[in-house]
């Protein structure tokens, strides 16, 4: 009798956990839950930080006790928290504590902004910006650095390109770095140059280095100040977590302190940054994921093997177009990208490698399966970050070796109106090739790449469903035969950036059991007319069940 009473009780247990009160039931909203199981919903209940139910406006009252705050949204639409699958969080934190060039329309609009920034600064203090891009000028070439060395002649200016991959510096900085036409091109960057052999300012990938060296470094503090910043813009925008691509040890120490603190407000699957060193300590211990409440995971490694389209330093298998005899930069030695993979499959580790052009993405996917050849492994997610350019008989590979292609859709609505000239008109068909490869059975992560592009997510996932840019254009969507369904752009942003990080188990959907991240949205982005879904705001920003961020 007694072991009978004993069953009974031990039945009853999960079903009163069940009915203990939740602290938070959100009722009358229309959820999309990226659960195949339960697509839609009404209501949800949070309990302890993770979500307890999720369906009608009865189960979730159920649930409420005298405590359970609730929260009416009348009608308004609720999405799992949004994840940006390839950002760079400290990035965009310093990229908003200088001269901003994105959106700069002449190189006069350049150094206008670099010159309002002098006024202030103190003489020889280095000046720093980000966000030119040459392709939107009505000259297209790169520029050379006379007229930005005559308007600022006493303070070294160093300003990254859009893509992260260039700068252009002025003869100041030029001169602190020692920098002349003696000058040799370090491997994996280039200097370019006028027809004299003199260095025009603009250094590309591991060039940039020459300058970067003599930059004094941020404080602490900065560092740490910079990264708060960053985070509260991200949640801003939607994001409960993020996919941090290429972050140094120092960095990560600062994240794991803020984090202990309960100053850190994401949940980030970091990509540490590939230094050989850095990877053996990382590897010589095992994953390390979910700490601090799941705020930070670390299991992944990021390489870059090649540069940027943008720049012409994306490695490509021929010519440019528009620069015969350049095919790009390789930035990784295939030796030890080799020896990085076959280690990160005994360990358990992921490999992600930054790839761009068609040349690097068949070199990289050649170094996969190598490396699968030697360490058969049946769920190592490795990525590619970018597969920008694909050559077609490289597109059912990454099925093939399970390789996850992590992409981001405004590169595409940023890139698209130079590429054909860039590579051709054939080369760019295998452009941001998103329905081919999701035909073939792989999932996509989306991003952004910020602050290379905004942090809006819903930029991203428009041009998933559109191919077209904020003002709609082109007409159809360029290359439309790409574009995915809606429910495919909200699993981009949602469970595939989870399935990538191996997260899919606790995030991604709003699911019982998992992290209560969602985001509560002013319309309806599953259908409201495609022109009007950048005109989505964000009112609500829920991270674990916590608010931290609300709209006005």
């Amino acid at each position: 009798m007694a072991r009978f009473v004993s069953l009974l009780l031990l039945a009853a247990a999960p079903l009163a956990a069940q009915q203990q009160p939740a602290d938070l039931i959100v009722l009358n909203a229309r959820i999309y839950t990226a659960d195949a199981n339960r697509p839609t919903a009404s209501a949800l209940a949070v309990r302890g930080g993770r979500i307890a139910f999720i369906g009608s406006n009865r189960g979730a009252e159920a649930l409420a006790g005298p405590r359970t705050q609730r929260l009416d949204l009348a009608g308004k639409t609720v999405i799992p928290g949004m994840v940006d699958a390839h950002a760079h969080l400290l990035s965009l934190g310093q990229a908003l504590r200088i001269v901003d060039l994105v959106g700069t329309t002449s190189y006069d609009a350049v150094i206008a902004r670099v010159v309002q920034r002098a006024r202030t600064a103190r003489p020889g203090e280095w000046i720093r910006g980000r966000g030119w891009d040459q392709n939107d000028w009505p000259v297209t070439v790169f520029p050379t650095h006379d007229a930005l060395s005559r308007a600022v002649p006493n303070n070294p200016v160093y300003l990254g390109r859009v893509d992260g991959h260039a700068v252009l510096v002025n003869a100041e900085a030029m001169e602190l770095a020692g920098i002349t036409a003696a000058t040799a091109d370090p491997e994996g960057g280039r200097l370019i140059r006028d027809a004299a052999g003199h260095p025009t300012g603009v250094l590309v990938d591991r060039a940039t280095s020459l300058v970067g060296r003599v930059i004094p470094p941020d404080s602490r503090d900065e560092l740490r100040e910079a990264i708060l910043v960053a985070i509260a813009e991200a949640n801003r925008w939607g994001l409960t977590g993020i996919h941090d691509a290429g972050v140094s040890e120092d960095v990560i120490a600062l994240y794991e302190e803020l984090a202990r603190a309960g100053r850190y407000n994401l949940r980030n699957y970091v990509m540490v940054r590939a230094e050989e060193t850095t990877l053996n300590r990382l590897m010589d211990r095992a994953p390390r994921t979910a700490l601090y409440d799941g705020r930070l995971w670390l299991r992944s490694i990021k390489i870059s093997a090649d540069g940027a389209l943008g720049s012409r330093g994306a490695a490509l298998l021929d010519d440019y177009s528009d620069e015969p005899g350049n095919r790009g930069l390789v930035t990784a030695d295939s030796g030890y990208l080799r020896r990085v993979a076959a280690k990160a499959l005994r360990t358990g580790f992921q490999v992600n490698v930054h790839a761009i052009g068609d040349r690097a993405n068949r070199t990289t996917l050649d170094i996969f399966e190598d490396a699968l050849r030697e360490v058969p492994t049946a769920d190592h997610r490795f990525r590619i970050e970018h597969a920008q350019i694909l050559n077609y008989q490289d597109l059912p590979r990454f099925a093939q070796l399970d390789v996850i292609p992590s992409m981001q859709g405004s590169h595409q609505t940023s890139d698209m109106y130079w590429v054909p000239n860039r590579i051709g008109w054939s080369r760019a068909q295998g452009s941001y090739a998103w329905r081919s490869l999701l035909n073939t059975g792989v999932v996509i992560p989306n991003g952004s790449d910020f602050p290379v592009e905004a942090v809006n997510p819903l930029i991203s996932f428009k041009a998933f469903v559109t191919r077209q840019d904020a003002n709609s254009y082109p007409a159809g969507g360029w290359f439309a035969a790409e574009r995915t369904t809606r429910q495919e752009a909200l699993l981009s942003m949602t469970l595939w950036p989870a399935y990538a990080a191996f997260m899919e188990d606790v995030s991604g959907s709003l699911t019982a059991g998992k992290y209560a991240d969602f985001v509560v949205l002013d319309q309806d982005i599953m259908s409201v007319a495609a022109d009007r879904i950048l005109d989505t705001r964000v009112e609500m920003t829920v991270l674990g069940g916590v608010v931290v961020y609300r709209g006005p």
